[in-house]
């Protein structure tokens, strides 16, 4: 199994956007240093206190500076959004810059403020989101790009750079909605998911439909989770508790325009809503936060993966933003030196 650890960047009003990316190029920095394998980057726009991570690609390139071995990965970036050519490029880029270790996670995105801003129609988002990585895969495995689609269209373009990964990066998509689980799985990709989003047992449903669409490939599933691994499972929870409290404050208000809208893929949504209102400390630590020392923390990750199999566990390590640099740090190096060699 992979480790890696994730991060949005959310940024609270006593916090300069500054300091928040040196700290997340520090971490980025430290997780190469301790063998984590991957490192993942959300996209998200024009709600500074969930985060001030609008660009992750870029963030990523930086990153690639100041690394050598461990993979770099956007989880996700938006392609309704953007327009795919350019896109292509500058995922290209990253993966050229760092040596070829671009993961390039993709997902189509569900939060009205990011679509009302990019002028792009939300009941266009998954119509686009298909299109744009059909074009972004034939921009990677062809010389020249011609492509004609609903809503992009080019001719004879001779795009550059191409990634050095061949025949392309690796792509997961974020699978939220139950449709999109078996659009992946149609597609043969691997899929990030979440039990923040669906609770166990829907997880374990939609990981089934995603599974049987897959035909022949196999499932390759990423799995987040909160975790923070102190002295002290008392300690655990002193220490991140405000943050992750915090995120949930955040979320509430983030989700409500989704849970209220008549769209019938944002189903999930309403059921989210519900269940970030009523979130407790103790009620995420029951069922799938992780914290603690670090002989519980590994054994939680195992008893996990029993009830989810998985390929990658992915570690939030300071989910809410409010922990200090140096607590996530610590954090990290035992997740890595003691908790990580217990999993394998």
């Amino acid at each position: 199994m992979r480790f890696g650890f994730f991060d949005q960047l959310p940024r609270a009003d006593w916090q300069s956007e500054k300091q928040r990316y040196q700290d997340i190029l520090a971490q980025i920095e430290f997780g190469d240093e301790l063998g984590f394998d991957t490192a993942w980057l959300g996209e998200l726009h024009f709600i500074p206190s969930f985060s001030c991570l609008a660009s992750p690609l870029m963030i990523l390139a930086a990153a690639a500076q100041r690394t050598r071995r461990i993979r770099l990965g956007t989880a996700v970036t938006l392609l309704p959004l953007h327009n795919p050519v350019k896109m292509a490029e500058d995922a290209a880029t990253l993966d050229v810059l760092s040596g070829g270790r671009l993961e390039f996670g993709v997902g189509r995105g569900a939060t009205p403020v990011y679509f009302a801003g990019y002028n792009v129609p939300q009941e266009e988002s998954r119509d686009r989101f298909e299109e744009s990585l059909q074009m972004i895969l034939h921009a990677w495995s062809n010389e020249r790009l011609t492509f004609e689609g609903k809503y992009f269209q080019v001719k004879d373009l001779p795009l550059a750079p191409k990634p050095i990964q061949k025949p392309h990066p690796p792509i997961r998509i974020a699978a939220n909605s139950p449709d999109t689980f078996a659009i992946a799985g149609q597609l043969g990709f691997p899929i990030f998911a979440s039990p923040l989003i669906n609770p166990p047992d829907k997880l374990r449903e939609y990981l089934g439909v995603h599974r049987e669409q897959l035909k022949d490939h196999e499932q390759d599933v990423a799995l987040a989770f909160p975790v923070h691994v102190s002295a002290s499972r008392q300690q655990a929870r002193s220490e991140c508790e405000p943050s992750l409290m915090h995120f949930f404050s955040m979320a509430g208000e983030l989700i409500k325009p989704l849970a209220d809208a008549p769209v019938k893929t944002f189903e999930a949504y309403q059921q989210l809503q519900e269940r970030v209102r009523k979130a407790s400390f103790e009620g995420v630590d029951r069922s799938f936060g992780i914290f603690g020392d670090p002989s519980y923390c590994a054994e939680r990750i195992s008893a996990i993966r029993e009830e989810f199999p998985m390929e990658e566990f992915i570690a939030y390590f300071n989910q809410g933003g409010l922990i200090d640099h140096a607590t996530v740090r610590h954090s990290m190096e035992l997740f890595a030196q003691e908790v990580i060699p217990r999993c394998k």
